[in-house]
């Protein structure tokens, strides 16, 4: 048993999965989440839903046919909820969210999705069960739906509907501004026609995407708002027989897709569910928060940079030589340094100091028996009460700053020609000159603690 259990490990080492955020050698490279569509599933809140007798118009050949049938919100074979804005998509039973009839401009109807995270935003399109929208717009939020900006519009009259000029040129100075656009505002087909928005077709830095901060930053999202601002017509609401054809008059989707990634800034390649069961990036090279756009606590030795198809721009730890636990960014000194470090220790321990702990502490010197990261690399000078200057040793020898005629690593003993006296203030004197008589003692003299 135990030798299966054995087997049984080596195999799931050997079949593990490469992390795609490392190479072969283990080395930081750039990784990204899978591109999905992020809307599939998810709930969208909508300001209509038909539950009246609305009539479809279709197309018979060259005539135009008005079918009508019941929208029941209530009986499921009859309804059109939103959930059929973003259930799977199938062309041969198509599904379709359907608003009231009629709700013409200056009413709207909005469709609003919750992407529940920042997602870089490739697409966003729709696909009708009705004629498209004669106008429309799209906006984006990136603060979950506190605030609003214009995405793109479609209009036929692009200048009087949303202030805009039709079809504008974008430029590096404007690539971040919504545009409106006359294109897929016909009213043809009557069923089954697509707008479909790219967020960076027609950008002038979208080639150097890496490098656009701008460009990165439009195409953030957490969630995206649909407005759908006015109707096609065929002229015949204002006749006599108005109210059969207002019915005719409503948007309908089938499918709503938005095409993009999880927005881990490189330093992902997954999004997973945290104990809130809210999405978040699975941050690796050192990397933290929602969407990896900080370093770690303690990995502040260079400023968080978001990883490019040439340097995965990992976050790296402070150099504290084990004896902090916290540290922080010095843009002055990683500049000083050539861009190469910027973190400070903080709270050096095991009597150390400095930017990275790396000598010790007034009153401590290096035992160089050890390496600077132990944790008794820093001895106490144990300077003499009395035959010492001060507490403060030299930090690399440990010897203290001795009183006149005081001699030792500690300043314990009296140094040659110099003898014990009573006194704190000079406890070794200088022994007189002897008489010619008197042989003159040269040795030295211990001055004991009792003494001094």
């Amino acid at each position: 048993l135990r030798g299966g259990s054995r087997g049984v490990s080596v195999f799931a080492v050997q079949n593990a999965q490469p992390d795609p955020c490392y190479d072969e050698h283990g080395l930081p490279r750039r990784c990204i989440p899978d591109f999905v569509n992020s809307a599939f599933g998810k709930e969208v809140k909508v300001s209509s839903t038909c539950g009246k007798p609305p009539c479809v118009v279709t197309e018979k050949g060259e005539e135009q046919v008005r079918t009508c049938h019941l929208c029941n919100a209530s009986d499921p074979k009859r309804a059109h909820p939103p959930s059929f804005l973003t259930d799977l998509n199938n062309p041969h039973n198509l599904t379709c969210w359907q608003s009231d009839s009629y709700v013409q401009y200056p009413h709207n109807v909005t469709l609003t999705l919750s992407l529940g995270k920042k997602f870089e935003v490739t697409y966003v399109s729709l696909q009708f069960c009705s004629p498209r929208p004669e106008s429309m717009a799209i906006h984006k939020s990136m603060d979950y739906g506190k605030t609003w900006v214009p995405f793109q519009f479609y209009s036929t009259q692009c200048r009087k509907m949303y202030n805009k000029p039709s079809r504008a040129a974008i430029t590096k100075q404007n690539e971040q501004e919504a545009v409106c656009t006359d294109s897929h505002t016909d009213v043809r087909p009557l069923s089954g026609g697509l707008i479909a928005f790219s967020t960076l077709d027609g950008r002038p830095t979208a080639h150097d995407f890496d490098n656009s901060p701008v460009l990165q930053d439009w195409v953030t999202a957490t969630d995206i708002r649909v407005t759908f601002s006015r109707l096609h017509t065929f002229g015949d609401e204002s006749e006599d027989d108005s109210e059969l054809a207002r019915d005719s008059y409503f948007y309908a989707v089938s499918d709503l897709q938005v095409g993009g990634r999880c927005k881990c800034n490189g330093h992902a390649s997954r999004c997973v569910r945290d104990r809130d069961d809210s999405l978040v990036c699975d941050c690796k090279h050192n990397t933290a928060g929602p969407e990896c756009d900080r370093c770690k606590p303690f990995h502040y030795d260079r400023p968080w940079q978001r990883a490019t198809a040439r340097e995965a721009n990992e976050c790296v730890a402070c150099n504290c030589n084990l004896h902090a636990r916290r540290c922080r960014f010095n843009m002055e000194l990683f500049k000083l340094s050539g861009r190469k470090s910027g973190g400070v220790c903080l709270n050096c321990r095991h009597n150390t100091a400095g930017r990275h702990c790396h000598y010790c502490k007034e009153g401590f010197y290096r035992d160089l028996s050890k390496p600077i990261s132990h944790r008794k690399a820093c001895k106490e000078c144990d300077c003499h009460p009395v035959g010492a200057a001060g507490q403060t040793c030299n930090q690399t020898t440990g010897q203290c700053p001795c009183k006149d005629g005081v001699t030792g690593i500690t300043c314990n003993r009296c140094a040659k020609g110099y003898q014990q006296s009573r006194s704190p203030i000079a406890p070794c004197i200088k022994i007189p000159a002897a008489p010619p008589t008197t042989a003159a003692s040269s040795a030295e003299e211990p001055a004991g603690t009792s003494s001094f």
